[in-house]
């Protein structure tokens, strides 16, 4: 069995085509009939080939094809060969030139026809009335060839825009699907920053507490200790919280359950374990809160005093305030900066990059920088409610 590659089926498709169009005008001008006409001739059916052959080019250049073809049925009919039905070898490129999209270009070519055989009809003695009924036939096949080409070629173009707005719509899903993704491993990765930030910076400050107090006092050492081991394991608690998300389970991650402004009070006195003063100004009693707002309020305030722990020194003191407005929560937490490490954040870190990050993922405002009576401040307000 031969195997047809398809890189020659369209070649096959249009000398078909045009044998099949080449058979039908040579069989046309052999039995052509028609009173006050020549003879046919050896070079009638020459041009009878030349009408046939263009159609080899209708793909690269439909329009010229039927130009040519006309231009061949054009000298047929001058030379006055009997004549046969224009539409014989007008209907195919007809229909491929209007495929290509040149209907306008096209229509003269059979209206010149029609007209030109029926006047030639009706001064040959026929009744006009006989002449449209001779020619209605040929008008019909002729448009019949143009709409045809009009009709596939809208389907065509419209299943090439449904492909698109389906590929399109694919590439917008993947995006969507990137940009999640991307915002999930953000979010990922600033749980991991505050939870471990946080541990260490206590552990670092009460494990420098404990190696001074060994010696002299073995009893605060044993309670700096104490401390570092309860940081140590609610950080590891809190961490693997986190990382719960990466199972798939399609629930809230535990860590955004825990961490929440109803463990301020431990977050306090974590950091007042490690030597830090803070003073609370509140009036968020019995507040409900959206999770995601209380979430990052709580969030917000851990980061704070990790960094007040870090740049400041444990003997720094921390004031913070809590405020409620009807539509907003306001957060600010301030140092005096004069403990022994008292400088301000520096931009190397991911704290205060990701705390902006939180607050405007919410649609609230963020800023901070060094107090005008020296320390640092850090200031939010996040909406109350969040969609």
């Amino acid at each position: 069995m031969v195997k047809i590659r398809p890189a020659t089926r369209p070649w096959l498709v249009d000398a078909a085509v045009a044998l099949a169009v080449l058979a039908a005008a040579e069989i046309a001008i052999a039995t052509g009939r028609e009173a006050d006409s020549g003879d046919r001739d050896w070079f009638a059916y020459l041009l009878g080939v030349g009408m046939a052959a263009p159609l080899l080019l209708r793909r690269r250049f439909p329009l010229v094809t039927l130009y040519l073809v006309a231009g061949g049925l054009l000298v047929f009919y001058a030379l006055d060969y009997p004549g046969f039905p224009p539409a014989l070898v007008l209907a195919a490129p007809l229909y491929y030139a209007t495929l290509a999209g040149h209907l306008w270009r096209v229509m003269p070519v059979p209206v010149f026809f029609l007209a030109a055989g029926g006047e030639v009809s009706v001064r040959r003695g026929m009744p006009p009335l006989d002449a449209v009924a001779v020619f209605l036939p040929q008008a019909a096949v002729l448009a019949v060839a143009m709409l045809l080409g009009a009709l596939i070629r809208s389907r065509r173009a419209y299943a090439a825009e449904v492909r698109h707005r389906l590929a399109q719509g694919e590439r917008e899903r993947e995006r969507e699907a990137e940009r999640r993704v991307t915002e999930e491993r953000l979010r990922i990765a600033r749980e991991v920053h505050d939870t471990v930030g946080h541990a260490i910076a206590t552990i670092t400050v009460q494990s420098a507490a404990a190696l001074q107090l060994l010696d002299r006092e073995p009893e605060r050492a044993r309670e700096a200790l104490t401390a570092i081991r309860g940081t140590g394991k609610a950080a590891l608690a809190e961490l693997r919280a986190t990382l719960e998300v990466l199972r798939g389970d399609g629930g809230q991650p535990a860590s955004e359950r825990d961490a929440s402004l109803h463990r301020l009070p431990d977050l306090l006195a974590a950091v007042g374990a490690a030597g830090l003063r803070v003073e609370l100004d509140s009036d968020l009693a019995d507040l409900r809160l959206a999770g995601p707002v209380d979430h990052a309020a709580y969030r917000i305030l851990q980061e704070s005093l990790t960094n007040v722990l870090r740049h400041a020194g444990p003997q720094a003191r921390a004031e913070v305030r809590l405020r409620a407005a009807p539509e907003m929560l306001t957060i600010e937490v301030g140092d005096d900066g004069v403990g022994a490490g008292a400088t301000a954040p520096s931009g190397g870190g991911r704290g205060l990059a990701g705390m902006r990050e939180r607050i405007e993922a919410l649609g609230g405002s963020f800023d901070a920088g060094p107090r005008p009576d020296g320390g640092f401040r850090v200031r939010a307000r996040l909406p109350r409610e969040t969609t």
